[in-house]
């Protein structure tokens, strides 16, 4: 498992200070979740693009983003035109389509798509324990990035330890069905892996004590600004206030 496809790059999105692209990533997704009109919508869709492309990142992969994204989206343009609500303007074998519940769908599957665009040029060109470490100079809660770096650390070690009981259980001649010893063995799976994941955090944690861990993590290259972070900092902050004005003058 491999979280970080989008880390490594040469763009200055990549090596701009991660304390920028979480307040930045912060501002742009609230304005854009919490806008209800199509221009101040699509106006930030706009600029998510415009920072995929400064990214620089594999068209291919973003895609493969966006698709898992509107898989869920399809729901909506399914569900919400026919039970919103409101004048129909599409009837379809005595089915009505709602105008609000089309409105509605549109402009969900807008905003998605950008806040998914915004996090995966900004959060996802930085590595886990860089954007952790962003965190902690920004003075979040050291219990909160202690469990961000450790989840992401050992949520592969997990997946691998899950393999492991599955590659045990092949061995066995189990086949997965629909039937009493199916849903046995996978309670037996799941219990293993809980009973593992507790044992391996307990060495963990001592093993830690030893080397005298305090509760915070230190980073070999300390985080510094420069002007191209201050210029990014200030120009997509606007950008975000742009967006908040074109939301207050279309209300």
């Amino acid at each position: 498992m491999n979280f970080e496809q989008f880390s490594q790059g040469s763009s200055f999105l990549h090596r701009a200070d991660p304390r920028v692209k979480i307040i930045n990533t912060a501002v742009l997704s609230l304005v854009i979740a919490l806008c209800q009109n199509f221009a101040t919508a699509l106006a930030g869709l706009l600029i998510a693009i415009l920072l995929t492309i400064a990214a620089r990142l594999s068209p291919k992969q973003v895609l493969r983003r966006l698709l898992i994204v509107n898989s869920f989206n399809i729901l909506l343009w399914l569900l919400l035109p026919l039970t919103y609500g409101g004048r129909p303007v599409i009837d379809f074998a005595g089915i009505g389509l709602s105008k609000p519940g089309l409105f509605l769908a549109a402009l969900i599957t807008i905003k998605a798509n950008a806040i998914i665009l915004i996090f995966i040029s900004l959060l996802a060109t930085s590595t886990v324990a860089r954007l952790g470490h962003g965190l902690q100079k920004l003075h979040l809660s050291p219990r909160l990035c202690v469990l961000l770096l450790f989840s992401y650390r050992y949520i592969t070690v997990i997946h691998q330890e899950y393999q492991r009981l599955q590659r045990a259980a092949k061995l066995r001649c189990f086949r997965p069905g629909t039937n009493l010893h199916t849903y046995k063995t996978y309670a037996h799976m799941l219990g293993m892996l809980l009973v593992k994941s507790w044992n391996r955090a307990a060495r963990v944690q001592q093993a830690m004590a030893l080397r005298g861990f305090s509760g915070r993590f230190y980073s070999l290259q300390e985080l510094e600004m420069n002007r191209k972070d201050y210029l990014m900092l200030t120009g997509l902050l606007l950008g975000g206030m742009g967006l908040f004005l074109l939301e207050g003058a279309l209300k």
